[in-house]
């Protein structure tokens, strides 16, 4: 067991060196941008029936269709480097976890446009706005609740042991690469499903369902290492917060920025009480005896 967690620790390290690569992010950049530009093409073209008519009833004739799409492919590298974060530490992953889902709510309020017959005319939009601008006002009240999430966190080792601190590291890169080709699975089973003319798995709904079991191993994984009060309380309020973030993404418009909203409120909170923990439990000096 201890070998094959060695080895997919090391897996880990070499995927997470070739994805942190300044080529790779600028291929990915360079990748956003083309698949952008070339659906815009796509839809064009379309939209002047250059296209046989059986493919051409496929194709959208949107151009927000675009935005729909290039803000998909880009979710789907953030949870690439969600999975990476895994293996730093527990308040890291789960404010990547934020992160995602404050765009996923702006592609959410994006989608709205992709209804709508082009030119954009009020009478047509005008009844998505209000969840449109639900969306977006969402996203931005997390982003700015992450700000003070990321500001609060005190980062400390589970414990002084430097053999078992890598052992817990390594167990958790292990996790990481599992997840990782559990999203590779979800994703190329969405498109077996959607190239037979199927309903395909909400991919980002089974991410986040992945991702709680996932946390909840690895609060459990943590206590093999430290079993102190305000360490399980922590990890276990982080992933009680993804369970809320989880509920929000099928949640209906308003109420699924409300609920991703508290649940990152609920982290920041826990995070707080965690801090404030810290202070009340550390060593105070101890009463002169020679004064009165």
């Amino acid at each position: 067991m201890i070998r094959i967690t060695t080895m997919l620790a090391r897996l880990f390290d070499l995927v997470e060196a070739r994805w942190e690569a300044p080529a790779t992010q600028r291929r990915v950049g360079g990748l956003l941008v083309a698949t952008f530009l070339l659906t815009l093409l796509v839809i064009e073209g379309n939209r002047h029936d250059i296209f046989p008519a059986w493919l051409g009833r496929q194709l959208p004739t949107n151009h927000f269709f675009a935005v729909d799409i290039a803000f998909t492919l880009l979710l789907l590298f953030e949870t690439l480097a969600l999975v990476f974060s895994l293996a730093q530490s527990v308040s890291s992953s789960v404010g990547k976890q934020f992160e995602i889902f404050s765009l996923i709510l702006l592609r959410h309020a994006l989608k709205g446009l992709t209804t709508v017959h082009e030119p954009v005319e009020w009478s047509e939009v005008g009844r998505a706005v209000p969840h449109m601008l639900a969306d977006a006002a969402g996203a931005l009240a997390i982003f700015v609740a992450l700000a003070a999430f990321y500001r609060l966190q005190q980062h400390a080792p589970i414990t002084l042991d430097s053999r078992e601190r890598t052992s817990f590291v390594a167990a958790k890169k292990t996790v990481a690469v599992l997840l990782l080709v559990g999203f590779v699975a979800v994703g190329t089973y969405d498109v077996w499903e959607m190239a037979a003319g199927r309903d395909a798995v909400p991919f980002f709904e089974a991410v986040y369902t992945v991702l709680i079991l996932a946390d909840i191993l690895l609060v459990l994984l943590s206590l093999r290492y430290s079993s102190t009060y305000h360490v399980v309380f922590r990890n276990s309020g982080f992933a009680a917060a993804t369970v809320f973030m989880r509920l929000a993404l099928t949640a209906p418009p308003y109420v699924n920025a409300g609920l991703g909203l508290a649940a990152c409120l609920l982290a920041l909170g826990v995070t707080a009480a965690f801090n404030a923990f810290l202070v009340s439990i550390s060593p105070r000096p101890s009463p002169d005896a020679s004064k009165v």
